[in-house]
């Protein structure tokens, strides 16, 4: 297969391609942003809660620990067919782009929750202690000193997340997520198209790529180690 015949598919083929693209690109944005903000929270106090933490309750970590590790278990086209009740519920539908930015979502938050964790666990132990002994309160240790000293590592987290989610977003097209993936399901895949499959790939791993290099430029820039 010459590279002409490719870039012919594309022209003729780029309002379907860049369709699929911005819809891919609109379920991680969206789904990640939903993910940080509930995951970031809830890593936090999986953190705290810890023994030794600042807000000690072993027993609650223990069950959230849980629940977390449960969420993250469940295999990803398993949990999009497992809510599916969910879904509906929320957006009236559970096929389409904006129905697979639920189980999109749901699946993130526990992922963000551990890698916050993980981060957090970086911080020195003896900048949280200097600062319980010039008396701060643990609301002030956790947004002056956990969150910045780990601020390189969250938004790292962020990054694998995103690009994750990518993934994700192309397993949501085998049960019509829309994306990319959906495109390669129904265009490549039942149509024996193999341009269509080395042009979504390709435009996968070009997404990947730039998710990528954003993050890790700006956690250059933040990170004054």
């Amino acid at each position: 297969m010459s590279f002409d015949v490719i870039a012919n598919w594309i022209t003729q083929n780029s309002t379907l391609i860049l369709g699929a693209t911005w819809q891919t690109i609109y379920m991680v944005a969206v789904s990640g942003i939903v993910g940080f903000a509930v995951g970031i929270p809830l890593g936090v106090i999986l953190h705290i809660t810890k023994k030794g933490g600042l807000a000690e309750n072993v027993r609650f970590n223990q069950i959230l620990g849980a629940i977390v590790n449960i969420g993250r278990s469940v295999p990803f086209l398993v949990l999009m067919v497992a809510i599916i009740p969910v879904t509906k519920l929320i957006v009236g539908t559970f096929i389409g782009t904006t129905a697979a930015i639920v189980p999109l979502t749901i699946g993130a938050i526990p992922f963000v929750a551990r890698l916050i964790e993980s981060a957090l666990l970086e911080v020195p132990s003896g900048l949280v202690e200097a600062a319980q002994a010039m008396g701060a309160r643990p609301v002030q240790i956790i947004t002056k000193v956990l969150l910045p000293e780990a601020l390189p590592t969250i938004l790292n987290s962020v990054t694998i997340t995103l690009v994750t989610l990518v993934s994700y977003s192309a397993m949501a097209g085998t049960v019509g997520g829309g994306g990319l993936g959906d495109v390669a399901i129904r265009y490549g895949f039942y149509r024996y198209d193999i341009i269509v499959m080395a042009v979504t790939v390709v435009m996968l791993i070009v997404l990947v790529q730039i998710i990528q290099s954003i993050g890790d430029a700006i956690v250059r820039r933040v990170d004054h180690r």
